[in-house]
C-alpha cells in the first residue's frame, strides 16, 4: 500500500475520532489524533493476516495505554471490523466501545487495560507463551510515553530481554506529553533510548508521521532474532488539527461541536 492510501485511511481515522468524542462529549482527543498514522501503518502493513481469523495462534495487539481506544476503534472501522456507525456510541452504556478496551463483546481486545503498565505485562506473557510453544506469531503491545514511568513497564522489559522474546515488538507514542504536562518536567524519560537498549532490547527511532519510516521501522522489528524490539515513535498529540497540536491540555477533553467543525474541516 503506497503513502496516498495510508494517508487517506490516516485521514479517515481522525475524522471519526472527532466525530465519536464530540458524540461522547468526553474521551482522549490528543493522543488519538496522534498516533492515526501508527495504527493507519500497524493494521494496514504490519498485523500479519492470520491476526483477523479465528486462529488461536493469530497475531495480537493489546493497547497497554488504552485511554487513547478512539484511534483504535476508528482504525477497526476504517479496516472493516466493525461498523463506522458503531462508533457514535463510544462510552454509551451497554456499548462495546468503552472509554477503555474490554473484550467481553469485542474480540479484537485481548483484555481490558487502561491501568497503566498493565498491557505490556500481558503482552510479555503472550509472547512467552507463543515461544514456549514454538508458534511463529508476533504480539505487538502499544504504550504512552507517560505510562514509561511506571515500574510495571520496566520489569516486563526485563523480563522480555531475560526471555528472548523476539516476537515481541512494543511501540510508545513519544509526544513528551501527559494528563499534567511534559513528560519530562513530571518524571523524565529521556535518554529513553539508551534507557531501553540497556535493559536488553532492539531499539528503533521513527518518525510517527511520516509512513514510509512507519512502515519500515514495523518491518525491521521482524527481522530481529534473540531480542524484543521496542519502536520509539516521535509524534505530535492532535496532529492533523492545529488548535489541539502540542497542547496537553487536550490530553483528556473532547472537542465541542463548534471545535469539531473546525477540525473536520481543516483535516478535509
Amino acid at each position: 500500500m503506497d503513502d496516498s492510501q495510508q494517508k487517506k485511511h490516516a485521514k479517515n481515522i481522525r475524522i471519526n475520532i472527532i466525530k465519536m468524542l464530540t458524540k461522547s462529549k468526553s474521551g482522549h482527543t490528543g493522543g488519538s489524533l496522534g498516533m492515526a498514522d501508527v495504527f493507519t501503518s500497524l493494521y494496514f502493513h504490519a498485523l500479519d493476516a492470520n491476526y483477523y481469523t479465528e486462529n488461536p495462534d493469530r497475531d495480537r495487539f493489546i493497547l497497554s495505554n488504552g485511554h487513547i481506544c478512539p484511534v483504535w476503534y476508528a482504525t477497526l472501522a476504517e479496516k472493516g471490523l466493525i461498523k463506522e456507525e458503531e462508533l457514535l456510541t463510544l462510552r454509551q452504556i451497554n456499548s462495546r466501545l468503552q472509554g477503555h478496551p474490554v473484550n467481553h463483546d469485542l474480540k479484537w481486545a485481548e483484555l481490558p487495560t487502561g491501568s497503566l503498565g498493565q498491557g505490556v505485562c500481558a503482552a510479555t506473557g503472550l509472547a512467552l507463551g507463543y515461544k514456549l510453544d514454538g508458534k511463529k506469531s508476533r504480539v505487538y503491545v502499544g504504550l504512552g510515553d507517560g505510562e514509561m514511568q511506571e515500574g510495571s513497564v520496566w520489569e516486563a522489559l526485563m523480563f522480555a530481554a531475560q526471555k528472548r522474546l523476539d516476537n515481541l515488538t512494543a511501540f510508545v507514542d513519544r509526544n513528551f506529553v501527559q494528563q499534567a504536562g511534559n513528560t519530562e518536567d513530571m518524571i523524565g524519560l529521556e535518554p529513553l533510548k539508551d534507557k531501553i537498549k540497556a535493559f536488553g532490547w532492539n531499539v528503533i527511532e521513527a518518525d510517527g508521521h511520516d509512513f514510509e519510516k512507519i512502515n519500515k521501522a514495523f518491518d525491521d522489528a521482524k527481522k530481529i532474532k534473540e531480542k524484543p524490539t521496542f519502536i520509539i515513535f516521535r509524534t505530535h498529540i492532535g496532529q492533523g488539527v492545529s488548535f489541539v497540536l502540542d497542547n496537553y491540555k487536550w490530553h483528556g477533553v473532547a472537542p465541542s461541536e463548534e471545535q469539531a467543525a473546525a477540525a473536520i474541516k481543516e483535516l478535509m
